[in-house]
């Protein structure tokens, strides 16, 4: 009876080896640069992106092909949102509302418009566009996200747009060959210190079927970076320099400028 048993495991256990799925398709990034450095002179960059999808030999080609969304997130940071009205001819703030981890940069970027690569419910939780991202606000005690339409988030996504630091792209991502993608990140000038993450997903029949990670660095060096690591590292130091540089130039000018 137990060799029964064992015999008709075995067997079960190899029909579902037979008739289970092939093995999915990977996705394969690579960036041109995963470090960029700033300096004074520095005015944005883009970065170059390159993706490979690699099937299976047992893999059946996709009809419809892919699509594929990147997404690049800067560092999490803590903003606040003011509204102004005009009271007695004076612009005065009347109303604010505090933004709590939200991406200080934010990139989107995708092979055609999102509502055709996959449905709204799907694009809302896996949190693709800026439609979709969540942006929790602090109300009260509590923190939440909102509805698309409340009027501190459309200002939100509004003001980081019209400083480069919120971007989407619909056709962000080109497909050189039906399984090789690029895609440009440009970065502005004012991109934000530190680890940015880099997320790619491939889609085909509505559906994401493969997920890729990658991370990229902002980093300031020269003579700013010793300036900040200096008043970051030696606050009281740092102090009395700049107040005795400023003492100088002061004497100075006096100096120049005397009248005899």
């Amino acid at each position: 009876m137990m060799r029964l048993r064992l015999a008709a495991l075995a067997a079960l256990t190899g029909l579902a080896l037979v008739s289970g799925p092939a093995a999915a398709e990977r996705l394969i990034v690579s960036l041109s640069n995963h470090r960029v450095m700033v300096t004074s002179s520095f005015t944005g960059v883009d970065l170059v992106l390159f993706g490979s999808v690699e099937r299976d030999q047992a893999t059946v080609a996709r009809r419809s092909g892919y699509d594929v969304v990147v997404t690049v997130t800067g560092p999490r940071v803590t903003e606040r949102t003011r509204r102004k009205e005009r009271v007695l001819a004076i612009w005065v703030n009347v109303e604010s509302r505090t933004f709590v981890n939200v991406p200080s940069y934010l990139a989107v970027l995708s092979s055609k418009p999102a509502e055709a690569i996959a449905s709204p419910d799907m694009l809302r939780r896996l949190q693709v566009g800026l439609e979709n991202i969540l942006l929790p606000q602090r109300i009260g005690p509590d923190i939440a996200d909102v509805v698309r339409e409340n009027p501190f988030r459309m200002a939100f996504l509004r003001l980081k747009k019209e400083h480069g630091l919120y971007i989407e792209k619909e056709n962000g991502v080109t497909f050189l060959t039906p399984t090789l993608v690029r895609a440009d990140i440009p970065l502005p000038s004012n991109a934000p210190f530190g680890i940015y993450d880099v997320d790619v997903k491939l889609f085909a029949d509505g559906a994401m079927i493969a997920q890729s990670t990658s991370a990229l660095e902002v980093i300031k060096v020269g003579f700013e970076q010793f300036v900040a690591d200096a008043a970051r590292d030696y606050g009281l130091l740092y102090g009395l320099a700049i107040a005795m540089i400023a003492l100088l130039i002061g004497w100075f000018a006096s100096v120049v400028f005397r009248k005899d």
